[in-house]
């Protein structure tokens, strides 16, 4: 293989460089594409709502839900949602903004990690340009840049981060913080200056985030950050710096005090019944019980991590076989240097399997179990992921290219699927349309009620016009006649019902009332009704 010259790395590395400035801007381009698609499932319409109200009453504190308080979550979500409606109006894309910055914000920490972990210890390895006849120059390009870029590429097309920086729910949410602050506990383990501003920003930042954290989800921001840092240390063989244990009494004091932003005036505004509704029943008895009715079995996480690393799924289970294998056969190092790799990645390797085991098996042992309550994890799976994306692609230029094909044909199939194809699904899973069409033929004032079913998209879209029960929750009817008992104890003679389309037929042949049918979805139809001789 002939030497490469200076100037035929530079010119590799000018195109290389444009590639990677181009797929930047396609990441954002398609982070930010159709967030204006009508608000999906039960959580996006309650917490886009809820931050609708904050908005509306000028409160930054207390969460309230159709005029309820509403302790389930912290705030974070909240006044991304507020500052967003503040700036573009109330609306879909504004409920979501927060949620795509997050999910760029999770990739621009893994770029900045890969980017120091590609240049630690690359003098070492000047092996590596004598095997392969590289020059200098572009020995150090690849070290410094390629594998950062190929860490956040993969991160960016990864099916799990797409999908949840599109949504306004609060696991992309917790998910930054807790990347950003394991990305700064990361690189001040591995400093090679002990000292210094750049060293002690990295401890001021790791604890900053650990509190963002706390304000995203609650304890468990706190939690993994601490667990995985010790469990990291048990896997490098190692004790603790003196710095780093002297640091856990300030930076545990200031990640405190940036927590308190919001649980101090919460605390008291609410005092009791926030620490009753907020820790005990919605951190506790959902971990400890299935109170909240999400139960899954023990393998569930296991199944659903490797599932959102798609569309390099087969790179992510090559990356747990390596690791497991060279662990156990121990022929080499575990974790040794590659010929492909200008550098040793043992220390990032035995952190992203400690980062990837704590929450796994902590989530794996709670008693409900969403699909989003693993995301924070998914970013140690990248990174095993990219390492073997890396390894792979390095070995010949057709490869490198296969790679970003691949990606950038996730990109277009992504943005194809949300154009042309989840407005049809929206439009069945949505009533937003169902009320539209109801204010446009007059029926702005009529209060709605659920039958037979409860369809939570209707908090957003029919807010302040709901009926509840005196807990603040949805009311669902499941006998017809006990709604129209309900509506003379009201003295109220009308009402608009939302009712499955199977279910409709009997609103309309009722003889208790005169029922129009005004718009269905092809799921469920919303019916004006009026008692007669009321």
């Amino acid at each position: 293989m002939p030497e490469i010259t200076k100037a035929q790395s530079q010119i590799a590395n000018r195109k290389s460089q444009i590639s990677w400035f181009l797929f930047a801007f396609v990441i954002i381009a398609v982070y930010f594409f159709a967030l204006s698609i009508p608000l999906l499932g039960p959580d996006e319409t309650r917490y886009s709502q809820v931050a609708r109200e904050m908005f509306e009453r000028n409160d930054w504190i207390t969460p309230t839900l159709g005029g309820f308080d509403w302790f389930e979550k912290p705030a974070l979500l909240y006044w991304l949602q507020i500052a967003s409606y503040k700036l573009f109006g109330v609306s879909e894309f504004a409920a979501r903004f927060g949620s795509a910055l997050f999910g760029l914000g999770t990739i621009v920490s893994l770029w900045i990690l890969g980017r120091f972990s590609a240049t630690e210890n690359t003098e070492n390895h000047r092996e590596f340009e004598d095997k392969n006849d590289f020059s200098s120059s572009f020995v150090n390009s690849v070290a410094k840049k390629d594998f950062a870029n190929y860490l956040a590429l993969i991160a960016a097309s990864s099916i799990g981060l797409l999908a949840f920086s599109r949504g306004a729910s609060f696991d992309i949410i917790l998910t930054f913080p807790i990347t950003a602050a394991l990305v700064s506990f990361f690189l001040f383990d591995r400093s090679a200056k002990k000292s210094g501003f750049n060293f002690y920003f990295l401890l001021f930042t790791f604890y900053f985030f650990i509190g963002i954290s706390l304000i995203a989800k609650g304890l468990v921001g706190i939690v993994f950050p601490f667990a995985i840092a010790a469990f990291y240390h048990v896997l490098s063989w190692k004790l603790p710096s003196k710095k780093f244990i002297f640091s856990l009494i300030w930076g545990t004091i200031l990640a405190l005090i940036v927590a308190s932003a919001w649980y101090l005036p919460m605390y008291q505004a609410n005092g009791w019944k926030f620490i009753d509704e907020f820790f005990i029943q919605h951190h506790f008895q959902r971990y400890t019980s299935n109170k909240y009715q999400h139960p899954q079995p023990f393998w569930f996480f296991f199944a659903i991590l490797p599932l959102m690393t798609i569309p390099w799924l087969p790179f992510f289970l090559a990356s747990i076989w390596n690791l497991f294998k060279d662990f156990f056969q121990r022929k080499n190092p575990p974790f040794s240097f590659s010929r492909f790799l200008p550098f040793s990645f043992s220390p990032l390797l035995l952190f992203s399997f400690a980062w990837l085991a704590v929450p796994l098996v902590f989530f794996s042992l709670s008693g409900s179990k969403l699909p989003g309550y693993i995301l924070p994890v998914l970013p140690a799976a990248l990174i095993l992921t990219a390492f073997e994306v890396y390894k792979f692609a390095q070995k010949s230029a057709k490869r490198e290219i296969f790679i970003k094909i691949v990606a950038f044909a996730t990109f277009v199939v992504v943005a194809i699927i949300l154009q042309f194809f989840i407005m049809d699904y929206a439009r069945h899973e949505t009533t937003k349309y169902l009320i539209e069409t109801a204010n446009a033929q007059g029926f702005k004032e009529q209060k709605i009620v659920n039958l037979y079913a409860v369809q939570h998209s209707l908090e957003f879209y029919a807010a302040r016009r709901l009926v509840r029960e005196t807990d603040g929750k949805l009311k669902r009817y499941d006998d017809f006649s006990v709604l129209i008992n309900d509506m003379k104890r009201e003295n109220t003679s009308e009402m608009l019902v939302v009712v499955s389309n199977h279910a409709a037929k009997n609103l309309t042949e009722s003889g208790l009332v005169e029922a129009k049918i005004i718009d269905d979805n092809g799921e469920i139809s919303l019916i004006f009704i009026k008692i007669k001789n009321f």
